[in-house]
């Protein structure tokens, strides 16, 4: 035998026992997963640990002694397995056993949906594997059980051992909470877990309904900024726990990690916008304002530096939005020591939600450990973010009725003030009490004409209209005459509204409001603003065939103005009118000649508008 070869065979022979005792020291602990009955199973400790900086090794490889020895185990307790940001691909192995007298079903759960890939490697009866290929970076279809995390149902031959295989590779931070489930308890938990994450979600749309309600009503554009935040941040929750559709764009799955963190960028972004409006910035912190301009910029252009490449903006991303987090907290910080009224809701409503976010990001880079407010600390934040602000809504209100009743008091201490300085002369008296009581008549008038005229059209308005309506019908009633009434509504008026927009649409109703009044022109005629695209007019001393003729001159006069509209089959602006007369009698009202030109307004309306019929 040659010298070399012995040499090699004595040192193989020396180094034996040494291999034996490494491997009997690594030797991974078998789980019994008979005695998982009613408790899922952390299974943290009972895995061994094998990097691959490549990303190329496959199963066949793991599986060849010298892999073998690679593997790591007792792994630190904790409810999760974390590897920080890496670019490495990790194989995790477990021995899973029986040792009751009947086979055992059981669930393995990887409970965190951004795992950009898992790859579970399952033995079958013939002694062959197989392989599973899913996580957060591929369709949801590839997942071999419906659950918003990777689970993998197992079954276990009685009085068997096993080992399994799992290859997890992410392009965010990596964390891998493993778990071994009964099938009881696992659908017991999935029903909770459903319902805490539907309790959200139905939270988030009632706030995003109950804010744009406000919107239209309010036409402030900070609601509808508020809406896209929570749009968004919705949207990236959903994604986050892996509760979005089975959807793609450009290519890339809705539920991917490029997606979810080009989500948070544009909640965050929407963020930005709301507080720099909610707390003024502009006005009082003007620097700052101008370094949430340059975030906001960077929060849209981010998608397309995760689209381009996630791996290597993914730290900075979150680094990012550490950053935005303390300078809001600083900026609204600031604003309520200046007695911001507004900043201090923003401290107490986004405090929890930044500190969930904060909680959130500070677990994928394996920084906390795994648990309720680490892995729902957004979702938390958000929901009591919603409410607080709900408080603030409900303060604005206040402040709004605490001002009005302070001008009220005012006002009525300078009413008194007034009278006491009246009396401190007899002759100053008179002459003051006849020049303020001429002021008072002359705004009293002004004030009696503004409440009994409408604002937009500057025709009379709806007060008005309801106390001449009772006077001629008394005065009709006593002389037996004739009255007529007429209600106008301007057709398809809020597809005019909604298409050429509510300036438009306020020109539209002066024109139609101005043709009125040239076209019922007589003194004894009234033309009113009956609300909103509805007009009248109440025609004393005229019968319904009277009636008719003013309203068709009315159609033609309006026919006349042309004003386009592209939404209407005519092509312009149209009306329908309604008409009634009566001759009031003992069982006739007011209310009915009313309710009967309403109707011949709704029949006029159903038979294809731009008619008038009563």
């Amino acid at each position: 035998m040659p010298a070399s070869a012995l040499h090699r065979q004595l040192m193989s022979w020396l180094l034996l026992p040494f291999l034996l005792f490494t491997r009997l020291a690594c030797a991974e602990t078998v789980v019994d997963a008979a005695n998982v009955t009613t408790q899922p199973l952390t299974l943290t400790t009972y895995v061994s640990v094998l990097e691959d900086p490549t990303g190329n090794l496959t199963l066949a490889d793991v599986q060849s002694p010298e892999q073998q020895v690679r593997f790591q185990g007792n792994q630190s307790p904790g409810s999760a397995l974390a590897m920080g940001f890496t670019r490495s691909a990790f194989w995790l192995k477990l021995q899973l056993g029986n040792s009751s007298d009947a086979p055992l079903q059981r669930f393995l759960a990887v409970d965190n949906p951004r795992v950009s890939h898992v790859q579970a490697s399952i033995p079958q009866m013939d002694g062959s594997y197989k392989t599973i290929d899913t996580g957060s970076d591929v369709p949801q279809s590839s997942k071999v059980y419906p659950n918003r995390n990777y689970v993998f149902p197992l079954t276990l031959p009685a009085h068997s051992e096993q080992t399994l295989y799992l290859r997890v590779e992410s392009s965010i931070g990596l964390l891998v909470p493993l778990q071994l489930w009964p099938v009881k308890a696992f659908h017991a938990y999935e029903r909770d877990d459903y319902t805490a994450k539907a309790w959200y979600f139905g939270l988030a749309v009632a706030m995003i309904l109950f804010n744009l309600m406000l919107l239209f009503a309010l036409r402030d554009p900070i609601y509808l900024l508020y809406v896209v935040f929570v749009s968004c941040t919705a949207g990236a929750l959903a994604i986050k726990n892996g509760l979005a559709p089975d959807w793609s764009i450009f290519g890339e799955p809705l539920n991917s990690n490029v997606v979810y963190y080009s989500g948070v960028s544009m909640a965050l972004a929407a963020l930005l916008l709301f507080a720099r409006r909610m707390m003024q910035f502009e006005r009082i912190l003007p620097r700052l304002d101008r370094v949430l301009r340059w975030m906001i910029l960077a929060y849209l252009l981010s998608p397309v530096a995760y689209a381009l490449a996630l791996p290597y903006f993914s730290r900075a991303g979150i680094l990012l939005n550490f950053a935005t987090a303390v300078i809001l907290l600083i900026g609204a910080g600031v604003a309520a020591f200046k007695r911001q009224r507004s900043a201090f809701f923003f401290l107490a409503a986004f405090a929890l939600l930044m500190l969930g976010g904060a909680m959130t990001s500070l677990r994928a880079m394996g920084i906390v450990p795994t648990n309720l407010f680490t892995v729902d600390g957004l979702q938390l934040g958000s929901a009591m973010e919603m409410i607080v602000l709900a408080f603030a809504l409900a303060d604005r209100f206040n402040v709004m009725r605490r001002e009005k009743a302070r001008v009220q008091e005012e006002l009525l201490r300078a009413q008194q003030q007034l009278v006491d300085n009246l009396r401190s002369s007899e002759h100053e008296l008179e002459l003051r009490v006849a020049e303020r009581t001429d002021e008072l008549r002359e705004l009293n008038n002004q004030l009696e004409a503004m409440s009994l005229t409408d604002a937009l059209t500057s025709i009379a308005n709806r007060r008005r209209f309801d106390q001449l309506l009772e006077q001629e019908w008394g005065h009709a009633r006593r002389s037996g005459e004739a009255l007529a009434l007429a209600i106008i509504d301007v057709d398809w008026f809020k597809r005019y509204n909604d298409h050429y927009g509510h300036p438009a649409g306020d020109a539209c109703l002066r024109d139609i409001a101005r043709t009125l009044a040239n076209t019922v022109n007589r003194s004894t005629d009234l033309v009113a603003r009956y609300g909103g695209e509805e007009f009248v007019f109440l025609a004393p001393m005229t019968d319904l065939a009277g009636v008719r003729g003013m309203a068709n001159k009315l159609l033609q006069a309006v026919e006349a103005l042309a004003l386009p509209h592209e939404l209407s089959p005519l092509g312009r602006v149209s009306v329908s009118i309604g008409v009634a007369a009566s001759v009031p009698g003992q069982e006739a009202s007011a209310e009915g000649l009313v309710a009967r030109a309403d109707a011949a307004l709704y029949e006029a309306k159903k038979q294809g508008r731009n008619q008038a019929l009563g």
